[in-house]
């Protein structure tokens, strides 16, 4: 089974506004209301791709319940734990500027309530795929990923870790099978300016060193590199398409990677399923189809073949 952790979920209120002004009364042009949070979109697009997942956390109140009901329509399998107190959180997403977010607290996740998800966890068993993505409350200990991947060394369950600076460098000697930095993440680990392809290969070999499987590294418009178990490097640039939506898309390159390398266990194709997944959901309003990216990966490694005959 593939499990997707979320500790923090959310409702994203997603809108855009014509000729935003600050200070005054701005009346939305468009607005979209989804389940949000990493591991959620991941158990999304991997549902998109015909996978099945469950979606783990926590929810609390009102907008968890919807969290959960809007999940259940998308048809999304989850086992949330509620709070008893505070609300699940609403992110607000201004389409209109594009970075621009406005990302509610969420509720205070209680040490019974962690130790329900930890209880959940520990039934992982060989075969078993998990996703711990994205940051965590500040009421949850900060070694909380090193903590779940401890308890689950050796047990042949396989962990992806999307998550940013000490979060992720604490798992690394429990070798997860594939982290995601983007290239100001991983910079931002070395003190260093990282811009090109080339130029994020060795600093991603060094995280190799210290234990990842596999390091993809995602760079916006100038696509990505995945640094691979085999010691094969795997390059491309971004494919070719109008920026629609930046949420979600790093989220759905994980969730395309490991499709992909479920799908045929060959890092190559795992790669330009993640590359595709991702730049697919950054063309679409939402979170990519599996028609979305079919198109977009079939597009890139057609891309790729001219680049190799051109060289």
């Amino acid at each position: 089974m593939i499990y997707t952790v979320t500790f923090n979920p959310s409702l994203d209120y997603i809108v855009s506004v014509d000729d935003f002004r600050l200070g005054l009364t701005n009346r939305t042009a468009s607005e979209l209301i989804l389940p949000g949070g990493k591991g959620i979109n991941v158990s999304t697009v991997l549902m998109n791709l015909g996978i099945k997942s469950r979606a783990l956390g926590f929810v609390a109140g009102f907008t968890g319940r919807e969290i959960v009901l809007e999940l259940e329509r998308l048809g999304v399998e989850s086992e949330f734990i509620t709070i008893e107190k505070g609300v699940s959180r609403i992110n607000v997403k201004l389409k209109s500027i594009d970075g621009t977010e406005i990302n509610g607290r969420g509720p205070d996740i209680d040490s019974k309530s962690l130790e329900k998800l930890m209880d959940k966890l520990d039934s992982l068993t060989e075969g078993d795929v998990l996703f711990l993505s994205g940051s965590i409350p500040e009421c949850i200990p900060d070694d909380i990923y090193r903590r779940i991947m401890a308890m689950l060394n050796n047990r042949g369950v396989t962990v992806v870790v999307d998550a940013t600076r000490e979060l992720l460098m604490n798992v690394l000697e429990y070798r997860p099978f594939l982290i995601k930095p983007n290239n100001h993440e991983l910079g931002d680990i070395f003190g260093v300016k990282l811009s090109s392809r080339a130029e994020v290969v060795p600093y991603a070999r060094e995280l190799q060193k210290q234990g990842a499987v596999n390091v993809l590294v995602s760079m916006a418009g100038e696509g990505a590199v995945l640094v691979a178990e085999d010691g094969q490097v795997y390059e491309s640039e971004a494919p070719k398409g109008k920026l629609v939506n930046g949420v979600g898309a790093g989220d759905s390159m994980v969730a395309g990677f490991m499709a992909g390398w479920l799908d045929r266990h060959d890092y190559r194709h795992a790669f330009y399923m993640g590359l595709a997944a991702g730049s697919a959901s950054a063309f679409s309003e939402y979170l990519a189809t599996k028609e979305e990216v079919e198109k977009v990966y079939n597009e890139a490694v057609k891309q790729a073949a001219e680049s190799a005959d051109n060289a």
